[in-house]
């Protein structure tokens, strides 16, 4: 199923495959008419995604994906329709990226202890940009011909409890909240449902991002099941909280992951787009059928 928006997606500027610029060239493609860039702690992509939107005519909305520490454990928030010259915003981004770098360099010498040769050398050749993530590492595992896939590579070397998984500290769900309101963004909880945790964890979780005053859930995101996507639009219906809709596009492999290639929001749930202020003129960019039922 393809949907005209496409509210979290990742470029080169963290771990992505594609520059912002090719990106929205897709984006095009596969029919995305709204299109956000929420890269990882950087807002490096979104002047060139922009040039490019506005060459194309796609409505770009500017993002970044937070990181998140909350009960020991991460989640991302998406700050969506932020000012990426805030400077509030950009101290606390910097703060994360440098955190993000120390845990890639441990990672490296861990995975040099397994076999990994000159990771950190080869993981910089393969980041474009100043963000260095497990994404990168699985893909040079791949390349080296330790695994076969990122999947095994994340089973076998990069999950909790294996050899390369190095536990960061990143910010306080307040902290990532505050630094999107600040910025003039809505805070959107990260597929809650593909993080795999407890569903009581998850339950306590949710009201804490409500109660820090976060402002939808990502509710369909790609490889959605509709039982994840009807457990997620309970929790946002119980507590208030906006619908939010995006692929987490990194690459064109695997497919269920490629922009736009997600289903619509269910009904009852308010999409984020209508909170005021993310859209320009909604009516005529948001078709009638976006949050029709599954």
């Amino acid at each position: 199923m393809s949907s005209p928006i496409d509210l979290h997606t990742h470029s080169t500027a963290s771990d992505g495959v594609l520059p912002p610029a090719s990106l929205v060239a897709r984006a095009v493609e596969r029919g995305v008419r709204v299109l956000a860039l929420t890269d990882h702690d950087t807002t490096a992509g979104l002047v060139a995604a922009r040039r490019s939107a506005q060459l194309k005519g796609v409505v770009l909305i500017s993002g970044v994906e937070v990181s998140v520490t909350w009960a020991g454990r991460t989640f991302h928030i998406v700050g969506l329709g932020v000012d990426a010259e805030n400077a509030l915003l950009q101290r606390g981004l910097t703060k994360l990226r440098s955190a993000r770098l120390q845990r890639a360099q441990e990672m490296a010498r861990l995975l040099e202890r397994v076999g990994l040769e000159d990771a950190w050398e080869g993981v910089r050749r393969l980041a474009q940009g100043d963000v260095v993530g497990r994404a990168h590492y699985a893909r040079l595992l791949v390349l080296r011909g330790l695994v076969t896939d990122p999947s095994e590579a994340f089973h076998r070397y990069l999950s909790r409890g294996r050899p390369g998984y190095v536990q960061a500290q990143w910010v306080s769900l307040d902290e990532a909240v505050g630094w999107v309101h600040q910025a003039g963004g809505f805070a959107v909880l990260a597929h809650p449902l593909q993080y795999r945790y407890p569903r009581a964890f998850l339950r306590r979780m949710v009201a804490a991002f409500a109660t820090a005053g976060g402002d939808a859930l990502e509710i369909v995101t790609g490889g959605s099941t509709a039982e994840q996507i009807s457990t997620a639009a309970a929790y946002a219906r119980r507590l208030g909280l906006a619908g939010s809709l995006g692929s987490d596009f990194h690459t064109v492999d695997p497919p269920w992951n490629d922009l736009g290639n997600i289903r619509p929001l269910p009904q009852g749930v308010v999409p984020i787009w209508e909170r005021g202020g993310l859209l320009p003129h909604t009516a005529s960019v948001v078709p009638a059928e976006i949050d029709a039922p599954n």
